[in-house]
């Protein structure tokens, strides 16, 4: 059974650093040092379980006046369970009840379908970040 719990100590911290770690630094080949940056201690972490087991992670930066959904990410192999819709939609309402009703993300090109399905929409061009293709999108709630 899926759930998404927000990060309050330091194994479910292990739990989402290992899977960010699987997906961006080992499957996409992102360095180590672009991955984890100055902002994890400024945001509020989330990881997806399948069970117990860890399947799925993201992160809350809150900016001005929206929320920065950053660093979502999903096992391959459990892509297209819906896991990636829970968690955002869970990010989501915990930035609803922080206040905040406007969300932006970078997604990159490949993942732009799946958050136009979930209502983000896009707002520019295509950029790089980290020499993969991303665009800028954005919610309103």
């Amino acid at each position: 059974m899926l759930k998404v719990e927000v990060v309050t100590d330091d194994s479910k911290m292990k739990d989402a650093f290992s899977i960010r770690s699987t997906v961006f630094i080992e499957e996409q080949n992102v360095p180590e040092e672009e991955e984890i940056d100055q902002y994890e201690k400024d945001c509020t972490h989330f990881v997806v379980y399948d069970d117990s087991t860890p399947i799925g992670a993201g992160r809350i930066r809150y900016v001005d006046d929206y929320a920065k959904i950053e660093r979502v990410c999903v096992l391959k192999e459990y892509r297209g369970t819906g896991a990636g819709k829970l968690l955002m939609e869970n990010m989501e309402q915990e930035a609803i009840q922080q206040n905040v009703h406007k969300f932006v993300l970078h997604s990159q090109t490949h993942a732009e379908p799946f958050y136009t399905t979930i209502g983000y929409q896009t707002n520019s061009d295509i950029f790089m970040d980290a020499g993969i293709p991303h665009v800028a999108m954005e919610k309103v709630i």
